[in-house]
């Protein structure tokens, strides 16, 4: 017998690209953590009665693959609500990063934090995202920039996936900012991330991916460059925060080196769109910093989806330029500000996040071999994932096949 069957539900599979992979009046079997039969009721192998431990009755409500947060910043001491302010008052983003704030004023903040205070922080930060249906979310330091507190955010990273019904994947993001004490001097920094702090993150089992931030006020392309082989030489899969502010050609960089996704994007070019393609790389839209910046050069949707590039949507939760804590509402966001359908922002939560983590063959998608992490919604067609707006009609979160959130 399989552990649990799940019955009289509608499936959005999401198998096909372009489409949401409908099954109506559909059955999910599990048996140790993962889908062992997935599709239509009356296509069961036997009485529903004889085929499991444990029947659940669906109701027709909707299932869905578990939602994917493929990248926040979710561990940081402090806020930035006064650079909010400084925004709406006519600062730009690069200004306040010049004058001294930005990442800069977090890394304080997030240095002299304890690791217990952090850990606390960054759970209320994830809990809309556990309620929304996220089983998965990737998470980044680069609020440290020195060796104790970037592992000391790697550390806290980790032991979320301890405290909360999640997993976890640990991106290394030492590349993100020049700290105060090398200032003038960015090949030293990255000479002592890529020598010192790096190695250690690894000898210690912190880092899952490695990351790093290439733009006019950050690091060039040659720097970041540096940071992938040090990554290569521990074979870590590397992302990269790119064409955000300028095309500075991060994107051709990141696909050079095989790179899992490619994020932000709003000044990619054509030259970039075709890189990515040819590499496999996804593109990681983050359309709540777009808001909260005020930007108005969109990401090249058109492009990206004639060139087939899957595209991801993520929070990008951190608390200068996106302090959002909801999957669903980024949805909404990548809909109503990038254009994208619905059916293509619920993949872009789901299978193309999955891919842009390197976890393609086991989530993102309701298939038989895939561990059973999936949603069950209220709500009357798929669509409504991204067309209401503050609203959560998630009921149920199955996690490696076991319910870990009833509401």
């Amino acid at each position: 017998m399989w552990d649990a069957l799940w019955i009289d539900v509608d499936i959005a599979t999401c198998t096909v690209p372009g489409e949401y992979g409908l099954i109506e009046n559909g059955a999910i079997g599990v048996e140790d953590g993962r889908i062992v039969w997935v599709g239509h009721r009356e296509d069961l192998p036997g009485p529903v009665e004889e085929l499991a431990a444990v029947l659940h009755q669906g109701e027709q409500k909707w299932i869905t693959p578990a939602l994917i947060d493929c990248h926040t910043h979710l561990v940081h001491g402090g806020q930035r609500a006064g650079e909010f302010e400084l925004r709406l008052s006519g600062a730009s983003y690069a200004d306040i990063a010049r004058a001294g704030g930005g990442i800069l004023s977090t890394v304080a903040a997030t240095r002299a934090a304890g690791e217990v205070d952090l850990l606390a922080s960054t759970l209320r930060r994830l809990s809309p995202l556990i309620a929304e249906g996220v089983t998965v979310v990737e998470i980044k330091s680069g609020y440290g920039l020195d060796l104790d507190t970037e592992l000391k955010m790697l550390r806290v990273a980790r032991a979320v996936e301890r405290e909360a019904p999640v997993d976890v994947i640990t991106t290394f993001l030492g590349a993100h900012a020049v700290p105060p004490e090398f200032a003038g001097d960015a090949d030293g920094y990255i000479d002592f991330m890529c020598d010192e702090v790096l190695p250690a993150a690894v000898e210690q089992d912190l880092v899952d991916q490695v990351d790093a931030f290439c733009e006019t006020i950050a690091f060039s392309p040659a720097q970041v460059e540096r940071v992938f082989e040090a990554a290569k030489l521990f074979n870590l899969p590397v992302k990269l925060h790119a064409e955000q502010l300028s095309d500075y050609g991060g994107a051709e960089l990141a696909a050079r080196y095989g790179a899992l996704s490619a994020d932000h994007l709003e000044y990619l070019s054509p030259t970039g769109v075709r890189a990515m393609a040819a590499a496999g790389t996804v593109a990681v839209l983050l359309p709540g910093a777009f808001y909260m910046l005020g930007e108005t050069r969109h990401p090249p949707i058109g492009r990206l989806r004639d060139a087939g590039v899957p595209i991801a949507l993520a929070t990008d939760s951190n608390p200068g330029s996106s302090p959002m804590t909801s999957l669903l509402l980024t949805m909404n966001m990548g809909c109503v500000l990038f254009g994208l359908a619905p059916v293509e922002a619920l993949a872009a939560v789901t299978r193309n996040a999955a891919q842009a983590l390197g976890l393609a063959d086991t989530r993102g998608t309701l298939e038989v071999g895939k561990i059973a992490d999936f949603v069950i919604w209220d709500i009357e067609e798929p669509a409504e994932l991204a067309y209401r707006i503050g609203f959560n009609p998630c009921v149920e979160v199955i996690r490696a096949g076991a319910p870990t959130l009833v509401r």
